[in-house]
């Protein structure tokens, strides 16, 4: 059974009378337990796939599948085995760090998962700021935050939409190395990033997105064998989409 399947899936907004395709007719299956990255410039249509996959938004056409079962049918099952960081940075300015996170731990019902709190916050840099609001907090480190806090619930698969996006060198280094250490023990991780050399040295696979559309998808080890690696055949398809 595979982590993720996304089948066809396409999503056109409309305004003002004219339409924008975010989405094309696109399918890609993440299978259990991969590292795989989703790259692509911005517009692509990398964070309106994931928000579909998160129940933020609605596809006009195509379906989802989380594990073997339906996004749409099964609500409560995907949201408690996905954990999901998102770009943005939003939090409530009423709380600390761990209050935070305690409430996050809350709405799927965790009471006992201190110690798991714990690791997370250890393994971020958060442990000497548990106690502090997150008004207080910097930019580097509300993204910490925002990553502990999809990890709660301990997700079998974990959604990172750009979390180095802007962040200090030193946080990269021991988020990357938090996040391998999830996959070898079973997770399934799913990279969105600019970080080109990070998808390279991180992901089992990498989907390239342009324009709403699927436009290639290989193995990290086919893209080392290639001259250039995988920023040269990022920047080759980039050219062929962009002359047809």
């Amino acid at each position: 059974m595979s982590a993720i399947v996304f089948k066809n899936l396409s999503k056109t907004y409309r305004k003002n009378g004219s339409s924008f395709n975010a989405l094309n007719d696109v399918s890609l299956t993440v299978e259990k337990g991969e590292f795989f990255g989703l790259l692509g410039p911005n517009g692509a249509g990398k964070t309106t796939l994931i928000s579909i996959l998160a129940g933020l938004n609605d596809a006009c056409s195509g379906s989802v599948m989380v594990l073997g079962k339906n996004i749409k049918q099964h609500t409560s099952f995907v949201k408690s085995n996905i954990g999901i960081v998102p770009q943005e940075l939003v939090f409530d300015p009423f709380f600390s760090v761990i209050e935070t996170l305690q409430i996050q731990s809350g709405f799927f019902g965790l009471r006992n998962n201190q110690l798991w709190l714990e690791e997370c916050l250890n393994a971020l840099g958060l442990s000497e700021r548990v106690n502090s609001n997150m008004r207080s907090l910097s930019g580097g480190m509300k993204r910490r935050v925002l990553i502990a806090q999809a990890l709660v619930h301990k997700p079998s698969i974990i959604v990172l939409d750009e979390p180095t996006a802007g962040v200090d060198i030193d946080l990269r280094e021991s988020l990357w190395d938090f996040v391998r250490k999830l996959n070898r023990d079973g997770h399934t991780i799913i990279l969105t990033t600019h970080y080109l050399e990070e998808a390279e040295a991180l992901c089992d696979r990498v989907a390239f997105l342009r324009e709403g559309r699927l436009c290639a998808m290989k193995t990290t080890k086919e893209l080392k064998l290639l001259d250039g690696g995988l920023k040269e055949y990022f920047r080759k398809i980039n050219l062929r989409e962009q002359h047809g």
